[in-house]
């Protein structure tokens, strides 16, 4: 009887024909390995017989491998290659490690930092001099295509909505701080919804909204291109200002549409139109940075309502030289809620240059006036000692020494309009006030 091996398969006999090349190929490393130490100890009969070996050896491994070629030309099947050490598994990526690069692409973070001199100077009062830091350190982060989120820290008082600027004083005190902005932003493509402590939404000068002011609600800014290269845009704001658990509210609803041109050979020019009403019936949380120079009844509360059209429009030439632009700005605000003729305010800026690039100079003049009544002294222009009934002028020189950084000098000249509502400044008299700041910013 036959053995039984063999009947086996040549799959099964591939092991067995392995152990017997390996084992012949340990024999001959072996004998191969202990030859250089023995050499010298064999006898010429030993050493024959080693070498008959080593022939043995070398026909019987040529044997295997003859038999299992023809085993394998039988069967139609490719030789097994020798098992190598398999390769590692592929280490997963860290999570946190792939997601921190993307994650730092929908981040923007930016601030500025801004010391200044100021000068004022008066008849009755002679002159005094201050100085005023202002920092902020701002993020905002693209949680999606959709959805963003964005906040900003900043100096200055935060009973103060139209001013950021710390005074240089009390004793080294140190500074405060707290954020001016905090807002969740919703980008439904041409259509942008803001809701928190949002920023502006509105095109704006100072003769109605300061700009350190940025309101708290919910804001909505449309804006879509025209053809020929203009744009039309629209805002709304639904601004919730003093809430009380009983008893009226503070709060305005303001709305303001506008159209930007395309150009005309050298000429731009913009337009926009707002409306901004306020309900003012609850002043318990208001204070005289508040009110400032607005007027009020003898019970307290505010005389006239505040309902107010505001009408901006700017006009931009630009020459052959691009560091000389020339832009002219109105601003014309009605008060449709005052109780008398003190309801009107303008103001006119005229801007020459630019502060864009390192070498740039650009000079301003701009001239504003108003009635007492004219806008909410709140949240308007906080650049001079009295926030309505005043004529003003001003000029601006800014000049640009390095990329991301400007010096700046400003010099406001005014007095009140109406003597009748002076309040505690010289009713005729001319007031000067002199500021010089050197800004950084990234």
């Amino acid at each position: 009887m036959q053995s039984q091996s063999f009947f086996r398969t040549p799959q099964q006999r591939r092991p067995e024909l392995r152990s017997r090349l390996c084992l012949a190929l340990a024999g001959c490393l072996l004998a191969m390995g202990a030859m250089p130490a023995m050499a010298q100890s064999l006898t010429p009969q030993e050493r024959e017989e080693i070498v008959e070996q080593l022939r043995q050896l070398r026909e019987q491994q040529a044997r295997i491998a003859e038999a299992q070629q023809k085993l394998e030309t039988r069967l139609g099947i490719a030789g097994v290659p020798a098992a190598s050490a398999p390769a590692p598994a592929p280490v997963p990526a860290s999570p946190v490690a792939a997601a921190t690069p993307a994650a730092m692409d929908r981040l923007t973070v930016s601030g500025d930092l801004r010391v200044r001199m100021q000068g004022d100077h008066s008849k009755p009062n002679g002159t005094s001099n201050s100085s005023q830091l202002r920092g902020r350190l701002g993020a905002a982060y693209e949680v999606n295509d959709r959805i963003g989120i964005g906040a900003r820290l900043t100096t200055g008082d935060y009973n103060d909505p139209n001013s950021t600027d710390v005074q240089l004083s009390n004793w080294d005190d140190g500074l405060r701080v707290s954020l001016d902005l905090a807002y969740v932003q919703f980008n439904l493509g041409d259509l942008k919804l803001h809701a928190g402590k949002i920023p502006q939404p509105f095109a704006r000068t100072d003769l109605v909204w300061d700009g350190d002011v940025n309101p708290q609600g919910i804001s909505a800014v449309y804006k879509t291109p025209l053809d020929g290269g203009g744009a039309f845009r629209a805002g709304a704001l639904a601004f919730p200002i003093d809430k009380r658990a009983t008893g009226p509210e503070s709060y305005m609803g303001g709305a303001q549409v506008g159209y930007d041109s395309p150009a005309h050979g050298p000429f731009k020019f913009d337009v926009s139109a707002g409306y901004y009403a306020y309900r003012l019936g609850n002043m318990s949380t208001a204070d005289a940075g508040d009110w400032r120079t607005n007027r009020l009844r003898p019970g307290g509360g505010y005389l006239s309502d505040y309902r107010l059209l505001d009408v901006i429009g700017g006009l931009t030439w630009q020459g052959a030289n691009e560091r000389w632009p020339l832009r002219v700005t109105g601003d014309y605000v009605k008060n449709l809620g005052a109780v008398d003729d003190q309801d009107t305010g303008f103001g006119v800026d005229v801007s020459l240059g630019r502060a864009s690039r390192p070498g740039d100079w650009r000079f301003t003049y701009g001239y504003a006036q108003t009635d007492v009544d004219a806008v909410l002294a709140a949240f308007s222009n906080d650049n001079i000692g009295i926030a309505t009934n005043y004529k003003l002028h001003s000029l601006t020189v800014d000049y640009t020494p390095m990329p991301k950084t400007m010096v700046s000098a400003i010099w406001y000249h005014y007095k009140p309009n109406d003597p009748a509502y002076a309040g505690a400044n010289p009713p005729g008299d001319w007031l000067d006030r002199l500021r010089l700041f050197f800004l950084v910013n990234f």
